[in-house]
């Protein structure tokens, strides 16, 4: 299915569902990393480190974008979502010059989920031993004084850079917003401000997940921009968007904390929820149901399809 605007819609949507499926094995699983025998106890990593709620949307914005701009430059302002940012390195290759051993197969698969928040292995944030990384993802707030940065003097740059909702309420990401008007010249590259409203943090809210629509628009013109809401789930208006950019255009991105995963556990809502952030299934290692819980969750995504199409078309 083709969306009228050059790009193929069911690449995009499977590309999501690849990221999505390796983002949850990144965090839980050390073994039996394509289930193939039914999930057990010792499958599940020892301490369960990394946060889950806000890589579906990270996926989102990343496969869109490199569907319709592959030479773009991605920065990451929530790097927490470390596992989604390194699904999507994986996929295209781009983790391969730098870790010889993440090879588009099973022992590629393998390699980067076992060594995911894991002893000498990688950090469960993004961090300079990322390829493409230059902000660092313990940090909020700095990711679009960043991507100014990267596009000062590059009027051939593309760069899109996604900031978080939460990140988005820190001073340094508001200050930054005047940047457009400073940097607004054919000497410089463009650069795609991209808010991801997902609604919450760690454990509340965010102010601007709870903001109106209108109250976000007016916002954003104020400092120069034209601003786009845009359903995140829905990827042929997502294109439409980005295949109607201009240099001033600012998205604002609208998906469900933790989309795809667990939607309750013990009475408590997960998805749709600052319940979403870190690990929504904190037990796996040791309670039966929350073992049961995972192990549908990842068969959701239909994860054996998907890799034989990408070790395919390797």
């Amino acid at each position: 299915m083709n969306s009228g605007w050059d790009v193929d819609i069911d690449k995009i949507t499977r590309r999501i569902r690849f990221c999505n499926y390796l983002s949850v094995a990144q965090i839980f699983l050390q073994d039996n990393f394509l289930l193939e025998r039914p999930l057990q106890f010792t499958d599940i990593k020892p301490r369960l480190l990394g946060h889950w709620g806000s890589c579906p949307g990270i996926n989102i914005a990343y496969a869109n974008l490199k569907e319709r701009f592959p030479q773009m430059q991605f920065i990451l302002g929530p790097g927490h979502g470390y596992p989604a940012l390194q699904a999507n390195l994986f996929y295209d290759g781009d983790l391969l010059p730098y870790y010889p051993l993440a090879t588009p197969n099973q022992q590629g698969i393998e390699y980067i989920c076992k060594q995911f928040s894991w002893p000498y292995g990688f950090p469960s944030h993004a961090s300079p031993m990322t390829p493409g990384v230059v902000a660092e993802g313990g940090e909020l707030g700095y990711s679009l004084a960043s991507a100014y940065g990267a596009a000062l003097g590059r009027p051939d740059k593309f760069v899109a850079v996604l900031i978080g909702d939460g990140e988005f309420e820190t001073a340094t990401a508001l200050a930054s917003l005047n940047l457009n008007k400073l940097l607004n010249s054919r000497a410089n590259g463009q650069v795609l401000p991209i808010l991801h409203l997902n609604g919450y943090k760690i454990s509340a809210p965010t102010i601007y997940g709870r903001s109106s629509e209108r109250e976000l628009l007016q916002l954003l013109r104020g400092f120069g921009y034209e601003p786009v809401m845009v359903d995140g789930l829905d990827t042929t208006a997502f294109q439409q968007v980005l295949s109607a950019l201009t240099p001033r255009s600012f998205i604002l991105l609208r998906t469900p904390k933790g989309y795809s995963g667990p939607q309750e556990l013990d009475g408590t809502k997960i998805a749709d929820n600052c319940a979403s952030h870190q690990v929504p299934l904190p037990k796996a290692k040791t309670d039966p149901a929350q073992l049961a819980m995972l192990e549908a969750w990842l068969k959701a995504y239909e994860f054996e399809e998907l890799f034989h199409e990408f070790t395919a078309n390797r």
